[in-house]
C-alpha cells in the first residue's frame, strides 16, 4: 500500500525524489510510439493569441497574493510558481461570469497546454480537475527574466486584454478538450468521453457512409494527431498501409513517382484506406502543405476488426437468391436494455414492412425501439402512401382466398388483422392529419372499421379503430371548416398574410389547396396578378403569366424566375410547387424568356424597406416584445409538419408537395436578422443606436429566457452583422456588462464543432421551445447528401433513421404547450401589429452604405 501511494504522489509531482531507474518501473505502462502524448503540446511554439491569453492570467494569478500559484518543493526540488489543476479551475470559474461549470474551466486551461503556455510539472498529464501540478512556460527553467512580480501597468493591460479575449478562450475549451480525449489511449477513455467522440464523428462527412454501430466503435480508437511542420513526409509511396486519416485542419498534397502533385486534399477529406481494405502498399506520398495540420487516425488492426466484427453481427434475409432484410445485432450499452436483438439497416420497402408487423407490433411485444417510428416518419420517400396502404390491404384481407382455416391458421390471421389496426393508430399518432391526406388512407380506415365491427374476433381492436375514426373525423371537420382559405403576398414586401377564409388565424395552417393571390413581372417591370392553389405547379404559373403579358414564347423558351433585392436570379424548375412562399424577403417573381435572364432587374422597391408599423421602439417594453414575438413565432413553428422537412431536403417537386409552412417560418428568421441591421443602420444619433444595441441585447436574453431559439439567433446574427459590427463609435459607448452578456450570446451561436455549445444548451432544456431551424435542416441535408439512399438495390434504412432523429426533435419541442406568463401590457395592440411585420433590408451593399453613411470609416493619420 505504501508503494502505490508514494507512485501516486510522484506522478502528482509531489513526494521524495526517486531515482531515474524508477521511470522505467515495469507497473507504468509506456504510451506507444505511434500513439499522441496528451500531456504534450501540438505545436511547436504557442500562438500568438494564447501567448499574450497566458501571460494576462498569469499576470493576474501572481498579483493575488490569495491565489494558488505557489513555489512548492517537488520531490526534493523546489519548483517556481505552480498549482494544482483543482485550485486553477476553482479561480478561473470565481475569475470569469462567462465560465459557468468546472468542465468549462478546465477545457480552457487544457487549450492554454495543449500550445504549451501551460504544462504539467513533470510533463506526465493533460490537464485534469484533480490535484496535478501545473505552471506557466514562462515560470520554467529558462523562462524570460520578465516573469518576476508585475508592475501596475501589466496588471491594467492584463485585466483588459482579460474583458476582450477570454471568451475566444472559452470558445477554444471544448475542442481542446475533444482533443484531449483523442490523444488518450483507448483503455483509458471514460464512457462520457466516448460519448462526446461519438457524437463528433456523427457529423464528419468522411464517416457519414458507416453506420451508427461502427461509429461507436471507432469512437474507443480513433486517434488525434498533430503535425507542426509543413513539408512532413505523413507516409510514402510504397510503404504498408498503416492507417487511414481524415483531414480536420490543414493540407496535404498526394505526389505520384513521375507524376509529382496529382491531388491536393483539404479539411473534410480522408486518405489512406484503400491500402488498408486491398491490403496493398501504399499508392501515394503524402506531404503536408501547411503548417499545423491535424488530422483523426484509424490503424489497421482496429479498421480490420471492426470491419470483421460488423460483418459477423449482420444477418442477411434472402429471397431468390437476392438480399431482401439486412439487419445489424444491437450492441448493449451500459444502462440501457432493449427488447430487440437486432436492427434494420437496409431492405426492400415490401420486406422491412413485413418486419416491422411482425416483430414490433403485436401484444407480445414490450420495450422502445426507433424502427417503428423512423418508418412512419420516413416511408414517403422510398414508399409512398398509396404503395403502403395496399400493402396493409394486402396484409388484412391474406384470407381472402383461403377456403378452409385450421385454428392455428385462423389466429395467425386475426393476429396479423391486429397488428394491421395497431399499425394504423400509430401512423396517425406519429403523422397526424398527413395520413389523411391521401383519400385511398380515409378509404382505408373506413374499410378496417367495417371490418372489425363485422368480426367478433377483432372486438378488442374496436376502440382503437373508433379512436382513428374520431382523429379522421376532427381532421376533416377542421378542412372544412377552413375550405376556401385565400392568402395573398403583399406587393410591399411583407410577409404572405390571411386574405380571407379564417377569422382566427392563430395557429394557421396553410394547405396545398388554399388559394394565394401575387403578382409576378417581366423584364420591363409590368406584372400581372395571378390567383392559383399552393400546389400549383411552376410550369403553370410560367404559362398563365407568360400569356397574361402577352410574351408570344413557347413554355419551352420561357423560365420562372426570383429576382432577388441584390439582383441576384433563381431559376424554378417546372414542377416545383409552392412558389409564391419560397421567395426572400425583397424577391420578386418574374417570367422571362431563357435567353435574356441577364436583362431582369430588380424593381426599385427591391432596395428600400419593406413596409411595417411606424414605431419608436424606444417606447416599447423589451421584455412585452419577446413576449409577442414568441408567441407569433410558436404559432408560425406549430403549422410546420415533420414531412416538411423531407419534402425541403429531397426536393418538395419529387414529392409533388408544399412546403410553406417551413417557408414562412424560415423567412421570419431572416425578418428579424435583417430588422435588427436595419434598425441600427436607420438611426442617426450615436446615443440612440446605442440605445438600440442595449434593447436588442436585452430582447435576445428575453427570447432566450423564453426558450425562443429562432429568435435568439436571429438578434445575435444580426448584431453580428458586418454592417453592425463596423459601427465602432456605437459599440465603444456600449456597458461592459451588456458586451459581455453579448459576448457569451456569441459564444453560444458559435458553429464551430457543428454548433457544439448550441447542442449542449439545448440539451438541457425542456419543451416548449421554438429551436433554430436552419441548423435543424443543415442537418437533414448532412444526413441526406453524406448517405445514398439506396444501397445494392435495398433501401438504405440507416439514413432514414438519421433524418427520423432530425425529425423527432421538433415533435419533442412541441410536446407541450406554450404556457408563458404575459408581462404587464403596455401597449399590446401596437406590439403586436409591429412584430408582426417588421421593416427590413436585405441587401447586404445597401446595408453596409447606410452603416458607412451613419458612421464613416476612419482615416489612418
Amino acid at each position: 500500500m505504501n508503494d502505490i501511494i508514494t507512485n501516486c504522489k510522484i506522478k502528482n509531482g509531489f513526494g521524495p525524489g526517486v531515482q531515474p531507474a524508477a521511470a522505467t518501473s515495469p507497473t507504468k505502462r509506456p504510451l506507444s510510439p505511434d500513439h499522441p502524448n496528451p500531456a504534450l503540446p501540438i505545436t511547436e511554439t504557442p500562438s500568438p493569441a494564447m501567448n499574450r491569453m497566458g501571460w494576462a492570467l498569469r499576470t493576474l494569478l501572481v498579483v493575488d497574493n490569495s491565489s494558488c500559484l505557489k513555489d512548492r518543493k517537488v520531490s526534493g526540488k523546489l519548483i517556481r510558481k505552480c498549482a494544482p489543476g483543482t485550485e486553477l479551475v476553482d479561480w478561473l470559474v470565481n475569475l470569469a461570469p462567462i465560465v459557468h461549470t468546472r468542465a468549462q474551466a478546465a477545457g480552457m486551461w487544457q487549450a492554454l497546454l495543449e500550445e504549451g503556455v501551460l504544462t504539467h510539472v513533470n510533463k506526465e498529464q493533460p490537464f485534469k480537475d484533480k490535484c496535478f501540478l501545473y505552471r506557466f512556460r514562462l515560470d520554467e527553467e529558462g523562462g524570460a527574466p520578465a516573469a518576476g512580480i508585475p508592475q501596475a501597468e501589466d496588471l491594467s493591460a492584463a485585466n483588459e486584454h482579460i474583458r476582450e479575449a477570454l471568451s475566444a478562450l472559452f470558445q477554444r475549451g471544448p475542442d481542446a478538450t475533444l482533443r484531449m480525449i483523442l490523444r488518450k489511449p483507448s483503455h483509458e477513455r471514460t464512457p462520457e468521453e466516448l460519448e462526446l467522440v461519438f457524437e463528433e464523428l456523427v457529423h464528419i462527412a468522411a464517416l457519414s457512409h458507416l453506420s451508427t454501430s461502427i461509429k461507436r466503435e471507432l469512437s474507443s480508437i480513433i486517434v488525434f494527431e498533430a503535425h507542426a511542420q509543413a513539408g512532413t513526409i505523413l507516409f510514402n509511396q510504397g510503404d504498408e498501409g498503416r492507417s487511414w486519416y481524415i483531414l480536420l485542419k490543414g493540407s496535404v498534397d498526394v505526389v505520384i513517382h513521375g507524376k509529382g502533385t496529382v491531388a491536393t486534399l483539404k479539411t473534410g477529406d480522408d486518405f489512406g484506406k484503400l491500402a488498408l481494405i486491398n491490403d496493398a502498399p501504399r499508392a501515394a506520398t503524402i506531404v503536408l502543405k501547411e503548417n499545423n495540420c491535424h488530422l483523426l487516425r484509424v490503424d489497421k488492426e482496429h479498421f480490420n476488426r471492426i470491419l470483421r466484427d460488423v460483418e459477423a453481427n449482420t444477418l442477411r434475409l434472402q429471397e431468390h437468391g437476392k438480399d431482401v432484410l439486412v439487419l445489424e445485432r444491437v450492441a448493449k450499452q451500459r444502462g440501457q436494455h432493449s427488447a430487440f436483438k437486432y436492427t434494420v439497416m437496409s431492405g426492400t420497402p415490401a420486406k422491412m414492412l413485413e418486419h416491422l408487423l411482425e416483430t414490433r407490433l403485436g401484444q407480445s411485444v414490450s420495450g422502445m425501439d426507433p424502427f417503428l417510428d423512423d418508418f412512419l416518419l420516413t416511408h414517403i420517400v422510398f414508399m409512398p402512401v398509396v404503395q403502403l396502404v395496399d400493402e396493409l390491404a394486402n396484409y388484412f384481407h391474406c384470407d381472402a382466398h383461403e377456403e378452409a382455416q385450421t385454428p392455428e391458421d385462423r389466429e395467425y390471421i386475426i393476429n396479423f388483422k391486429k397488428r394491421v389496426i395497431q399499425f394504423m393508430q400509430k401512423w396517425v399518432m406519429a403523422v397526424r392529419h398527413a395520413a389523411f391526406e391521401e383519400p385511398s388512407v380515409c378509404d382505408f380506415i373506413e374499410d378496417l372499421a367495417a371490418e372489425v365491427e363485422a368480426d367478433p374476433d377483432l372486438n378488442e381492436e374496436t376502440s382503437i379503430i373508433h379512436n382513428v375514426l374520431t382523429q379522421m373525423a376532427r381532421y376533416q371537420e377542421d378542412r372544412n371548416q377552413n375550405a376556401g382559405q385565400k392568402w395573398k403576398l403583399p406587393t410591399n414586401g411583407q410577409p404572405i398574410c390571411l386574405f380571407s377564409g379564417n377569422a382566427t388565424p392563430s395557429k394557421t395552417v396553410i394547405r396545398p389547396d388554399d388559394d394565394i393571390i401575387f403578382r409576378v413581372y417581366c423584364a420591363d417591370h409590368t406584372y400581372c396578378t395571378l390567383r392559383f392553389p399552393m400546389h400549383t405547379t411552376a410550369e403553370l404559373i410560367k404559362a398563365c403569366a407568360a400569356d397574361k403579358l402577352q410574351l408570344n414564347r413557347g413554355p419551352d423558351d420561357l423560365c420562372l424566375v426570383e429576382v432577388k433585392s441584390n439582383g441576384e436570379r433563381s431559376v424554378f424548375k417546372d414542377n416545383d410547387v409552392s412558389i409564391p412562399t419560397g421567395l426572400t424577403l425583397n424577391g420578386r417573381l418574374f417570367v422571362s424568356v431563357k435567353d435574356h435572364l441577364d436583362a431582369l432587374t430588380q424593381l426599385p422597391e427591391q432596395e428600400c424597406p419593406t413596409e411595417g408599423v411606424d414605431i419608436d421602439l424606444e417606447i416599447l417594453s423589451t421584455k412585452e416584445l419577446a413576449y409577442h414575438i414568441t408567441i407569433f413565432e410558436w404559432d408560425l413553428f406549430w403549422a410546420v409538419h415533420e414531412y416538411e422537412l423531407l419534402y425541403h431536403t429531397f426536393g418538395r417537386h419529387h414529392f409533388g408537395k408544399i412546403t410553406a409552412n417551413l417557408d414562412v417560418f424560415l423567412r421570419r428568421f431572416n425578418e428579424v436578422q435583417y430588422w435588427i441591421v436595419t434598425e441600427l443602420v436607420s438611426t442617426q444619433s450615436l446615443s440612440k443606436r446605442v440605445g438600440l444595441v442595449r434593447k436588442f441585447i436585452k430582447l435576445a436574453a428575453y427570447c432566450k429566457e423564453y426558450q425562443n431559439l429562432n429568435a435568439f439567433f436571429a438578434i445575435v446574427m444580426g448584431l453580428s452583422n458586418m454592417a453592425v459590427t463596423r459601427l465602432h463609435q456605437t459599440w465603444e459607448k456600449i456597458p461592459s456588462k451588456f458586451r459581455k452578456i453579448f459576448q457569451e450570446f456569441e459564444a453560444l451561436i458559435d458553429p464551430s464543432r457543428n454548433h457544439r455549445a448550441y447542442r449542449v444548451f439545448v440539451g438541457k432544456l425542456q419543451p416548449p421551445l421554438i429551436p433554430f431551424m436552419p441548423l435543424l435542416l443543415k442537418d437533414m441535408t448532412f444526413a441526406h447528401e453524406g448517405n445514398k439512399t439506396s444501397l445494392d438495390g435495398l433501401v438504405n434504412f440507416e439514413k432514414m433513421h438519421m433524418m427520423a432523429q432530425t425529425m423527432r426533435t421538433i415533435r419533442f419541442c412541441r410536446s407541450r404547450s406554450l404556457g408563458l406568463e404575459p408581462p404587464s401590457p403596455k401597449s399590446e395592440g401596437e406590439v403586436r401589429s409591429y412584430i408582426s411585420s417588421f421593416r427590413v433590408i436585405d441587401n447586404q451593399r445597401v446595408l453596409t452604405a447606410m452603416s458607412q453613411k451613419v458612421e464613416p470609416t476612419r482615416k489612418l493619420n
